[in-house]
């Protein structure tokens, strides 16, 4: 692994200083250098800091930046490294309970755009209201997400779809309803059309009213395939 290495060499190619740095990821410069010494951050701080330099968590961890060509490095910055599979380095944050079997948290509508910023955050996936589906196979990660508009008829606004977590995203077969993360455009549960030679999924809703659009895997933070509507009432 080589991040401590390249995040050194990502500071000096900017020109930064480790104080100037570390007050932009707003982390303190002994922090900082201790990650420049091998000290592994948490997770949301690998994302802060890819997400600063334009890479990939991919690249800011495997790869050797500072042995690539500067038309190597360019292309990286654009995003032309991108994992078009989904598999490498989807560090999923799951809560458990009390017999250590993995719980199913719910994604209720208010709480869907913390969950695009903290969902690689522990304590903000435990918080999250929690429940039990015992017919669902075990082998599986499963979330429950509650959905906005009604873009995916017959399935209506304020229901809840619970999905099982895809790892690899080049197994999603062509049409199948997704719950798709995103940076910027948040939570969306559309039919999922894989791109993957142009580096896009297309995002189709069942409601004909609504066009079909594209986006960019750089976009994607994580993809849960639909199982089973909940035709419960709550308040979490």
């Amino acid at each position: 692994m080589y991040f401590a290495q390249n995040l050194k060499f990502l500071r000096t190619r900017r020109q930064k200083s480790q104080m100037d740095l570390a007050a932009e990821l707003e982390l303190t410069r002994t922090t900082l250098s201790g990650y420049e010494k091998n000290v592994q951050p948490p997770f949301r701080v690998l994302i802060k800091i890819a997400e600063y330099f334009n890479i990939s968590l991919d690249a800011l961890i495997k790869y050797q930046l500072e042995v690539l060509s500067e038309f190597q490095l360019s292309q990286i910055e654009k995003g032309f490294d991108v994992d078009i599979t989904g598999n490498k380095l989807r560090l999923l944050t799951i809560s458990v309970d009390n017999e250590g079997k993995e719980n199913i948290e719910m994604v209720p509508v208010k709480a869907q755009a913390g969950y695009t910023n903290s969902y690689g955050d522990l304590d903000f996936i435990s918080g999250l209201p929690k429940f039990k589906l015992p017919f669902l196979p075990e082998e599986k990660t499963y979330r429950t997400f509650q959905i906005q508009g009604d873009s995916m008829l017959p399935i209506k606004e304020g229901s809840w779809v619970t999905c099982s977590f895809v790892e690899n995203w080049s197994h999603i077969k062509d049409g199948k309803a997704c719950i798709v993360v995103t940076k910027d455009e948040g939570i969306v549960f559309k039919l999922v059309y894989k791109r993957l030679e142009d580096k896009n999924f297309l995002l189709v809703s069942s409601n004909r009213n609504y066009s079909p659009y594209e986006i960019p895997v750089s976009q994607l933070l994580e993809i849960w395939q639909f199982e089973t509507v909940n035709s419960f009432e709550t308040e979490p």
